[in-house]
């Protein structure tokens, strides 16, 4: 007879260790995308949250770590988020608005990530910044993939070149709205780039 485990509940312990982190991860993407992240030391982390910048340590064992957690995390969020609408059985013009829909999810709720992003992704070590490149690239093609099969005439390298578009239309919002952005900014968001990847025919 096979035995099971059941899997362990959390101690009280564990799981405000685990709430700190979360806090602090949120008080870092909030800093590094205000000040950049050489700009924001440990202890500016601990004071967001409360506590001393030694007890950071406790979380994290350097500033690095944190950046490489917030940006590997929101690389793996999309392309499995990118992946797993394109697996569905959908219409390719259905698959293409729920991947528009997915990305503004992203961009409408994390502006602060995209800063960081486009602001310090050199900062992180060589490894990690390879895998974070190798994810978008990935994502990319994600996109790729469900442009093609929108308008089987678009060539690779044009439907690249637009989902590339796309992102820069949709990641504008953190440099270009306000931090409360309305749901009739949104829709205008979704109508311009639905717009702008639909084929047109000459």
């Amino acid at each position: 007879m096979v035995m099971t485990t059941a899997a362990r509940t959390p101690t009280s312990r564990e799981m405000k260790k685990a709430e700190r982190r979360a806090e602090l991860l949120d008080a870092a993407a909030t800093l590094f995308a205000d000040r950049g992240f050489v700009g924001v030391r440990l202890e500016d982390l601990g004071a967001a949250v409360g506590i001393s910048g030694p007890a950071v340590y406790r979380h994290f064992p350097n500033k690095e770590a944190v950046l490489i957690e917030l940006l590997v995390d929101i690389s793996k969020y999309l392309l499995a988020g990118g992946q797993r609408v394109a697996a569905t059985e959908d219409l390719p013009r259905q698959q293409l608005a729920e991947l528009i829909d997915f990305h503004l999810d992203f961009a409408l709720t994390s502006p602060a990530l995209i800063k960081i992003q486009d602001r310090d992704l050199q900062s992180l070590p060589d490894t990690a910044r390879r895998l974070v490149r190798r994810m978008q690239r990935e994502y990319v093609e994600v996109w790729v993939s469900v442009l093609r099969r929108v308008d089987p005439d678009l060539e690779e390298s044009d439907a690249r070149t637009t989902a590339h578009a796309a992102f820069g239309l949709m990641n504008s919002t953190p440099f270009s709205a306000n931090r409360s952005v309305s749901k009739k900014s949104r829709a205008v968001l979704r109508a311009m780039t639905f717009g702008a990847l639909s084929p047109h025919r000459g």
